[in-house]
């Protein structure tokens, strides 16, 4: 089992410690549903250190990116990120990852923390580019700073405007005493907030600083199982659970960053797909009636027949309702169909909607 920079910390503080892809990682320190709502209406910071980090650089850089990518990777400028998907060829997804643009040809692919070797294997499969790669995951840690308070609360630990930074961008620069920090805004919440990618050798000061500066803001450091609540209030897909090897990107209503003005891995396959149609389809869904989806539930229609199943489901602790992810047959994907959860023996009723369950107010 891996540790990160900051586990020692997290057991001093107190942290409830489980394995995560590999790592030992803190999944709650005070409770789901507070820390939950630290994120939601004040500030808190995640080590999500266990993320992977790929450096690509070369004269090719772009073109490497171009092929094994799903997105147009071209749109991104100098200090700009975008959301990707990595395909396979079998019409399934290796893995999705946020692809940073440092330099004119060189990026920084950050890759799920339980895909890491696969990645890197994919990515050395498909470099026919003679780009240069480079897997820094083990030198690297990684802090999401995320909520409304965010950059107020963080603003006094550099001289970068972090109000400035826009969703999908980053800046360089010092943070916390520590240079050459990238501090972007690609959090996973949906109440903003920052990453802040430092060497190892900082990670600790960094984390103090951050804890200090934003005492006055009420800052808490949060564990995985707040930002799993937070992520599916939002409906963004979680590898393993609601996308893998087997999903297609279009399945999964990831058309958005599935560019067919370019080639890349399976795109003549993927391109038929969407010609032809999808049988099933990735849907937000939130229980008419008091329960909790978990992942693995059936959904079965008002006869009793399966046409689905759970692939993310929790008691959503801002909307105060059961709410799920999970894939459907395509006559139930519609916003406003009437599906059933299959909790134990119950088929509990439900309404397809449109994510993100959690709308600010």
């Amino acid at each position: 089992m891996k540790n990160t920079a900051l586990t020692a910390i997290h057991e001093a503080l107190g942290a409830k410690m489980v394995p995560f892809a590999g790592y030992n990682m803190p999944v709650s320190y005070e409770g789901v549903n507070a820390e939950h709502e630290t994120v939601r209406n004040g500030v808190g910071v995640f080590d999500v250190s266990h993320m992977g980090e790929f450096l690509i650089n070369g004269d090719k850089a772009l073109d490497f990116l171009q092929r094994i990518c799903s997105n147009d990777v071209s749109k991104i400028g100098v200090g700009g990120a975008q959301y990707n998907c990595l395909p396979n060829e079998e019409g399934g997804i290796v893995d999705d990852l946020i692809v940073y643009r440092i330099k004119e040809n060189e990026y920084l692919a950050v890759v799920n923390a339980s895909n890491i070797d696969k990645d890197w294997a994919w990515f050395n499969k498909h470099n026919t580019y003679d780009v240069n790669l480079r897997n820094i995951s083990e030198d690297f840690s990684l802090l999401a700073i995320q909520g409304p308070k965010a950059a107020e609360a963080m603003q006094s630990l550099t001289d970068t405007d972090l109000s400035a930074i826009k969703f999908y961008t980053f800046e360089v620069g010092p943070f916390a005493g520590a240079e050459h920090v990238i501090i972007s805004a690609t959090g996973y919440t949906g109440s903003g907030g920052f990453e802040i990618y430092c060497h190892n050798k900082d990670a600790e000061m960094i984390w103090n600083k951050v804890l200090e500066a934003g005492a006055d803001w009420g800052i808490k450091p949060i564990g995985l199982a707040a930002r799993d609540t937070l992520r599916l209030e939002m409906g963004y897909c979680l590898y393993g659970n609601d996308i893998d090897d087997t999903t297609s990107p279009l399945e999964a209503g990831l058309g958005w960053v599935t560019k067919f003005t370019k080639d890349f891995i399976n795109s003549e396959a993927l391109k038929a797909q969407k010609e032809a149609g999808v049988s099933k389809k990735l849907v937000g869904f939130v229980l008419d009636e008091r329960g909790i989806p978990r992942q693995g539930y059936d959904i079965v229609d008002d006869e009793g027949n399966k046409i689905g199943h759970v692939t993310s489901g929790t008691m959503g602790p801002s909307v105060e309702k059961g709410i799920g992810l999970g894939y459907v047959a395509t006559a139930y994907s519609k916003s406003d169909s009437k599906i059933n959860i299959q909790i134990r023996k119950k088929a509990v009723p439900a309404t397809v909607v449109r994510p993100p369950f959690y709308k600010k107010g």
